[in-house]
């Protein structure tokens, strides 16, 4: 571990003072992640589910020299550029009619950031006096004050800010799986508490059909046709979070595609550079931006690097690789591989559940791990991954062949295996 990466670089989630062991990467390409030791491991995480066409890909790579050449900044205060026109109309081609507007930003936490105060802002210019949200238990939209407040209250940061943090409401999670059989009676806390509470309500905020970071939960389509009646019944925005879903990890380009259900905002970031550089975005109908600027108001946001053009062109190139590629093909041959050789892993005794949904596999167990050991038996195997709480996780790149595929499954497989020793 280098000194002052031990010494003085505050790594995620960890300790700066007794900080864990670091593994020193000097080049990535395709699936795998090359260390200075001279080994290589196949990443399983494509680096927080983004890197959805590998490292080191020659197209976007070919992007970026031609950006760089003409510009790698402008501010967008009364400037605009091609990159982020062009990526605009990839956009709005891809998502449903009903999205007209797009605000960029610099991160995921910051465009929940931004679709939540333009669903403040939407009631606050019609004169409302809606100012809370409501979202699910279980969740995570960030790591942002506005975002915490929405993640889940006990297991989230929400509760070490809890003096800081705006109060919204919580109802528990979906319990009924994806593509099961749907129970209305699952829906009952959500009527109880809309019935109570709806004045109060600006929007509602979730994950759609895929709870991400708060326990990769997947949940049926029926919940979200629910939400979007009820936000149409009380005058409530839906927001969708589709930060880790979105650009075809669930098997759809979009999650909400399951559902066929069209939220007001929609929130997108991660996979949306394929991993190259930090860029999101918050899209919205004309209905929202209405809202918003009645009585003469305006979005009060505006990042520094906002639309910055070399992440706007990396985008933009990563979106057309993206559809001009065989990606459903290699999503479903994912989850058909994930489905036939990750669930052998439900017959050990220490695994609660395994599940997978398109490009994406997790094997819950009985018990939280202890991430030190367990990274280091997964080093051991020649596979990157990176497990939280109970939870053993795959997201991989799109371009992973069946041979790495199944190394990293089998790689989980033999460490949780040695887990129950």
């Amino acid at each position: 571990m280098n000194n002052t990466d031990k010494n003085h670089i505050w790594h995620p989630y960890s300790s700066v003072l007794n900080p864990s062991e670091t593994i020193k990467v000097e080049r990535a390409n395709g699936v795998y992640l090359h260390l200075e030791n001279g080994e290589k491991l196949i990443d399983g995480m494509s680096s927080w589910w983004s890197t959805i066409h590998g490292y080191n890909n020659e197209t976007i790579n070919n992007a970026i020299s031609e950006q760089i050449g003409k510009m790698s900044h402008v501010m967008f205060g009364g400037l605009t550029h091609e990159p982020a026109i062009s990526l605009t109309e990839k956009l709005l081609d891809i998502m449903d009619d009903s999205f007209e507007y797009v605000f960029y930003s610099d991160s995921g936490s910051v465009s929940v950031e931004i679709a939540m105060k333009m669903a403040l802002q939407y009631h606050s210019g019609r004169n409302n006096s809606k100012n809370k949200f409501l979202t699910l238990k279980k969740g995570y939209h960030g790591d942002t004050f506005g975002a915490m407040s929405v993640c889940d209250p006990e297991t989230g940061m929400h509760k070490i800010f809890s003096s800081f943090v705006s109060e919204n409401y919580f109802i528990s999670e979906p319990k009924i799986k994806f593509n099961e059989p749907f129970d209305k009676n699952e829906l009952n806390e959500l009527y109880e508490m809309l019935e109570k509470n709806h004045q109060n309500i600006a929007a509602i905020i979730v994950e759609p059909i895929v709870q991400g970071a708060g326990g990769m939960r997947m949940y049926a389509k029926e919940y979200l046709h629910a939400l979007k009646e009820v936000s149409l019944k009380y005058d409530i925005l839906l927001i969708f979070d589709e930060i880790a879903t979105g650009f075809g990890r669930t098997g759809k380009l979009f999650a909400y595609e399951h559902a066929g259900v069209i939220p007001d905002i929609i929130c997108i970031g991660k996979a949306l550079t394929g991993g190259y550089m930090t860029l999101a975005a918050t899209i919205t109908s004309k209905k929202v931006a209405l809202g918003i600027e009645e009585n003469n108001n305006i979005l009060m946001h505006g990042p520094t690097f906002m639309a910055n053009p070399l992440a706007c062109k990396v985008a933009a190139t990563s979106i057309d690789l993206l559809i001009s590629s065989k990606w459903q093909n290699n999503v479903q041959r994912i989850e058909k591989t994930l489905n036939k050789e990750l669930f052998k892993c439900a017959s050990l005794s220490n695994v609660k559940e395994v599940r997978v949904l398109g490009a994406i596999g997790v094997v819950e167990l009985h018990k939280n791990v202890d991430l030190a050991s367990i990274t280091k038996a997964f080093l051991e195997q020649g596979v990157w991954v990176r497990p939280f709480m109970n939870l053993i996780y795959i997201m991989p790149p799109y371009i992973i062949t069946n041979e790495e595929l199944n190394t990293l499954i089998n790689a989980i497989y033999k460490v949780v295996s040695n887990l129950e020793d």
